[in-house]
């Protein structure tokens, strides 16, 4: 992992907002990182691309769903820059936006349903 990457992913909007996501829930499905952050599934499945290329996140397959979570063998100087970041941007726009809005999306794949 170069720095150079890191900060570079950290630049767009997209990327960032996706990783706060990650980092605050830990994984999360892309149906779920859609309707989080407002943007199309096509929009959304390139910058997961690139960051799973630049080996910041990492994926899974269950039915389905695809689900991504910050990468578990990332630098822990990366780590900690990840944390950081989510602890400054945490209550400010449009993070806020965007938990609030994963909170309210019904039908969450793993989300408990009544029998």
């Amino acid at each position: 992992m170069q720095a150079t990457d890191l900060f570079a992913a950290l630049s767009h909007a997209t990327r960032l907002r996706t990783l706060m996501l990650l980092v605050e829930h830990g994984e999360l499905c892309v149906c779920e990182l859609t309707h989080a952050i407002g943007v199309s599934q096509p929009h959304l499945s390139r910058h997961l691309s690139q960051l799973r290329e630049l080996g910041l996140v990492a994926d899974r397959r269950a039915g389905l769903w695809v689900y991504y979570r910050v990468h578990p063998d990332l630098p822990g100087w990366a780590q900690a820059v990840l944390r950081e970041t989510h602890a400054g941007l945490c209550n400010s726009p449009p993070f806020v936006a965007d938990f609030s809005a994963l909170s309210a999306m019904p039908n969450r794949p793993d989300a408990p349903r009544c029998a």
